[in-house]
């Protein structure tokens, strides 16, 4: 029994830390794309430790809901690693390996789920509805494994909340056209540059399990010209965002955001579309997570430039 920092490393792993650290820029970029600046610094600390909390149990309840399938899996696959793959930077699925017994996993995501209600109730009841929510649709997204390739659709809903919650967090009543215009962008990169190849990467296990999932559903040809039609869009929507933004892009950072679209999402996608190889799905998966991080860091010198 693994004991100390590996024990915590344990927990992070079911969390999926790594990912989960890269997904604050998310919540983090539509606060300062709406708010035109950086929010008080109160709003800020609050809002950090919320997204983290919040990111931390749901990535945990995933693996808490999908405990049996993820058991499964690992059988089907013989339990070996995901090499290159962010989500199994540390190891996958550690509940289902026996590693954190299902009680502890448990405790582990609804002691995170209640640090993130409170945060975002603090912030702004709104916020903690939309995290009610998110847990809600994550946990039907989960359910859904067998059911139906349209999950997808459920993903997308999921990783917009975050986004969503950022904005209500620094005004009560955003401008709604704005909030519609931010889900469709983050829907889009969800869809095209994590979830489908994610599940890309889990085919031949999903295939054996009857799950549903677009890749087993359309195949590499299908499932790639959704991930570049997706991306192509998610880009296209980034630059309507930058442009229309109180946050006053300079044309130079505006270009510089187009080319960051192009390189974590369009270029690998494309590869992808050409190939239709596994790896290339990982490696996509991997680069189109760094992208809302990308972008955050174009926000914020464009912050100190002005």
């Amino acid at each position: 029994m693994a004991t100390g920092l590996a024990r915590v490393k344990l927990f992070l792993a079911l969390s999926r830390t790594p990912h989960g650290l890269l997904d604050l820029a998310t919540p983090a970029l539509a606060a300062l794309l709406w708010f035109g600046g950086v929010p008080p610094l109160g709003v800020t600390a609050v809002g950090l430790l919320t997204v983290f909390a919040g990111y931390t149990a749901v990535y945990a309840l995933n693996d808490v809901v999908d405990f049996r399938v993820d058991q499964e899996k690992l059988k089907a696959s013989a339990g070996l690693a995901k090499a290159g793959y962010l989500d199994a930077l540390f190891m996958r699925h550690p509940m289902a390996q026996g590693q954190v017994s299902f009680g502890e996993g448990l405790i582990w995501t609804l002691a995170w789920a209640l640090m993130a209600l409170v945060g975002a109730y603090h912030l702004n009841p709104m916020c903690a509805y939309i995290f009610l929510a998110g847990c809600m649709l994550e946990a039907i997204y989960c359910l859904l494994l067998r059911v139906s390739h349209l999950r997808t659709l459920v993903s997308g809903l999921v990783k917009t909340l975050g986004g969503i919650a950022a904005i209500f967090a620094v005004d009560a009543h955003p401008a709604p056209w704005f909030v519609v215009l931010l889900f469709l962008w983050l829907f889009c990169w969800e869809i095209g540059g994590q979830n489908i190849p994610a599940d890309w990467h889990d085919v031949e296990e999903d295939q054996c399990l009857g799950a549903c999932t677009i890749p087993v559903r359309y195949g590499p040809a299908g499932s790639s010209a959704l991930v570049l039609g997706t991306l192509t869009l998610s880009v296209i929507l980034s630059a309507v965002l930058v442009v229309v933004s109180p946050l006053k892009f300079k044309p130079a950072l505006m270009v510089l955001a187009a080319v960051v679209g192009v390189y974590f999402l369009l270029l690998p996608a494309l590869k992808l579309y050409r190939t239709g190889a596994k790896e290339q799905a990982a490696a996509l998966f991997n680069r189109a997570s760094y992208y809302p991080l990308a972008l955050l860091s174009l926000a914020l010198i464009n912050l100190v430039a002005q």
